[in-house]
């Protein structure tokens, strides 16, 4: 198996066993909780530490840059180093002996599995998009950016900066953002403006630069604000049921989707 199918595979099972267990959890009698309504059950403890390692271990996964991959061996031995140190604030103690267990368990899971890849000569995996985790100075270095460029003041952009907004901005309604159509506008505006990859920056959790293709400028618990190296652009999700847009973005999807200037956001009081 070749450095590239080891990776993908890597992060494959890890998505796809963060959704399991995820999916699994919401299955669980009255959301995973004891009778008074804040106590966990047993079954709920032997689940959600699971998906929280599993999401700790994709992180440091992709922080390996799938362009820039070491050999084979070097990145087994990377992703056993994973298995075994990712961390979050999720995973961190202090935890009860059921929780700790479900975590070791989903650890050396992973890691039984790393094994049996490598030993797959012939293994074939089809390739997924591109996504490398920041390091925390990337991360920085983009949000200072935004700053010069944009005026981003502590991760707030328009309509969350107070005063009015710019006519050139271009602010919807959080919903056209989970619908396939506006997304998929965005996506093809910057494909045909040539852009291949942007970069997502969390009001809190990992960075990512990613291919332009998966880009999903929502709000998802933490704010959201994208770009990309040609800093012509912005997307900025918030917390109060809006996505705006800024540059060459903006002006462009007003051009080509006929639906953006019913889905603009109507301030209310």
């Amino acid at each position: 198996m070749d450095a590239t199918t080891l990776h993908v595979t890597a992060r494959r099972y890890l998505m796809r066993r963060d959704a399991d267990l995820r999916a699994e959890y919401e299955r669980l009698p009255g959301g995973g909780r004891q009778a008074d309504g804040y106590t966990y059950t047993t079954e709920a403890k032997r689940t959600f530490p699971r998906y929280n390692v599993v999401a700790a271990i994709l992180v440091e996964v992709e922080r390996l840059d799938p362009d820039r991959l070491p050999g084979v061996e070097d990145l087994g031995r990377a992703l056993l180093t994973a298995a075994q140190v990712a961390n979050s604030v999720f995973t961190e103690p202090p935890h009860g002996e059921i929780q700790a267990q479900a975590m070791a368990d989903e650890r050396r899971l992973f890691a039984a599995n790393v094994q049996r890849w490598r030993k797959q000569s012939t293994f074939r995996a089809d390739p997924l998009p591109y996504r490398r985790v920041l390091t925390p100075q990337q991360g920085s270095t983009w949000r200072a950016a935004l700053q010069r460029r944009w005026d981003v003041q502590d991760g707030l952009w328009h309509p969350m900066l107070g005063g009015p907004i710019p006519l050139d901005v271009l602010v919807l309604d959080e919903g056209s953002m989970w619908e396939d159509e506006g997304v998929d506008h965005v996506r093809q505006v910057l494909r045909g403006l040539g852009r291949s990859r942007v970069v997502e920056l969390r009001e809190y959790g990992p960075d990512y630069l990613l291919d332009v293709m998966t880009l999903a400028p929502r709000y998802t618990g933490p704010e959201g604000l994208w770009t990309d190296e040609h800093h012509d652009w912005i997307a900025y999700a918030s917390h109060e049921g809006t996505v705006a847009f800024g540059g060459v973005l903006a002006a462009n999807l007003l051009r080509t989707w006929p639906g953006a200037d019913s889905r603009r956001w109507r301030f209310t009081t």
